[in-house]
């Protein structure tokens, strides 16, 4: 086994020459490429194991200075290039071009390739296969597909079996609450980091197994450990966050979050920063620190005019970037019932509409409240006018997502023009919806569960055991969150 260890991160993170070496965990990914790139393919592989996708094709494209002829350095770009295989979101039609290129290439070298590595070719190309026609669910399943028939093949391949487990957890339908891929993945991780406890993947990858309310305890070893595994990673620093929001350790949260921050921005992986900040800010809102908060918030404008959402620069895709720069301010607003606040904040368009469709929500609610009733309804209008674009342009997820919202702003619309019925219908219906699917590991949460503000109209209605009722519920699927507790 190779142990990832270099004095390069002092040029990889900007930092002086001698102040940290790099950190990685320890990888090893038997090549045919030649012996001279084994050292740098093994770094590649780990960057990757830790979503440093930026960083990992950097390792790759290194490789292939040396040996032009290695396919598979051309396999570590096009995984790479897909990038958070975690992420819900459509790719953009610009990275999918790319990573098929570096499949072609890979296809192109083949027969200088062991049928092993054929068969990782074979599989990372169906990420990529007829993307103009195919929808991403289709090819997502097929990889997975794919990376099982490989296993199948060589199954004393442990890293095989380490990247079809994060498959079956990329492809688990977002519906099926029995868990069945994840339970599956799980079973053939947990063994492997026994073996390999220093493998950067097998912790990462039990922490995204298990990100999920009813999973998430089974995760907190791999949380405690991933961050001293590979603490040159931002990713590494942050992922452990995933399970303690899970969980309502938002001390520990936040701590995470802050340290990937630095070293994010230090790296320039600003997606990362952003993705970051906004767990970092829905920790430091349940703990309660709104000074702490306040200052993400006030951060935010200097790290947004950094992020180029046509680059992949880290773990987090450019839609976790876009995503926090909507969320944080939303945030902000929400969880502290700013109502007059939340009625004023500006929707900004992106190519990432879901983005947009939180500012507008979290407006709705705020115009509803303050009696802006026009400006409610301008709002539910945007977020119905969203939802169908998402729904046209497969992106099936996020238009859920976005149906949700839709109903929880129309629910309060209907409250405050006195339609008590219907409200309590709107929101119950949305409580639900949103119970039957799952939050999207670019968030550590909704601005406000729904069934969290159920339980505020029913207070609002003066039914306050029933609404005690939707609150302990909203705990079991968001343990410690502020408000709910409060009430």
């Amino acid at each position: 086994m190779t142990r990832i260890f270099f004095i390069a991160a002092a040029v990889l993170f900007g930092l002086p020459a001698g102040a940290q070496t790099e950190q990685l965990g320890t990888v090893h990914f038997a090549t045919s490429c030649s012996p001279k790139v084994t050292q740098e393919f093994d770094r590649g592989v780990a960057l990757l194991h830790s979503f440093e996708f930026g960083s990992s094709i950097r390792s790759f494209n290194q490789v292939l200075a040396t040996d032009s002829t290695c396919a598979m350095a051309y396999w570590g770009l096009a995984l790479s290039r897909w990038s958070n295989p975690m992420a819900p979101g459509n790719r953009s039609v610009a990275l999918l071009k790319q990573g098929r290129q570096s499949v072609d290439a890979a296809v192109r070298l083949g027969s200088r390739a062991s049928e092993r590595e054929r068969g990782y070719i074979r599989a990372v190309s169906q990420l990529y296969d007829d993307f103009e026609h195919k929808d991403q669910q289709t090819r997502v399943v097929a990889y997975e597909r794919a990376m099982n028939d490989l296993v199948m093949q060589q199954p004393a391949d442990t890293e095989a079996l380490i990247f079809y487990a994060i498959s079956l957890v990329g492809s688990a339908p977002i519906t099926d609450k029995t868990y069945a891929n994840q339970l599956k993945a799980g079973s053939i991780l947990e063994p492997l980091w026994a073996k390999q406890p220093n493998h950067p993947g097998l912790a990462h990858y039990i922490i995204h197994t298990y990100d999920y309310p009813p999973l998430a305890d089974k995760a907190r070893a791999a949380a405690q450990r991933y961050s001293s595994i590979a603490p040159s990673a931002a990713h590494a620093l942050h992922m452990p966050s995933h399970t303690f929001t899970r969980v309502g350790m938002w001390e520990e949260s936040a701590n995470s979050n802050n340290r990937s921050m630095a070293l994010a921005r230090q790296s320039g992986s600003i997606a990362e920063a952003l993705h970051a900040a906004d767990y970092a800010m829905y920790a430091y809102l349940q703990l309660g620190k709104i000074d702490s908060a306040k200052t993400i918030l006030d951060g935010l404008p200097a790290l947004a005019a950094r992020f180029d959402p046509n680059v992949v620069t880290g773990a987090a895709p450019p839609l976790a970037g876009v995503f926090a720069i909507a969320a944080i301010p939303a945030r902000w607003v929400m969880e502290r019932s700013a109502w007059k606040e939340a009625a004023s904040l500006e929707p900004k368009a992106t190519a990432f509409p879901y983005s947009e469709a939180m500012t507008y929500f979290a407006r709705s609610l705020g115009a509803s409240h303050t009696g802006d009733l026009a400006k409610a309804k301008s709002s539910i209008d945007s977020l119905a006018s969203i939802q169908r674009r998402l729904s046209a342009s497969g992106e099936p997820y996020w238009a859920e997502q976005v149906a949700i919202e839709h109903l929880g702003a129309k629910a309060w619309l209907d409250l405050a023009e006195h339609r008590e019925t219907e409200a309590l219908a709107g929101m119950r219906e949305a409580a639900t919806r949103e119970d039957a699917t799952e939050k999207s590991a670019v968030s550590p949460g909704p601005l406000a569960p729904a069934r969290e503000l159920l339980g505020d109209m029913l207070m609002w209605l003066n039914r306050p055991a029933e609404a005690a009722a939707e609150y302990r519920a909203t705990l079991q699927k968001e343990p410690n969150r502020r408000h709910s507790l409060r009430h």
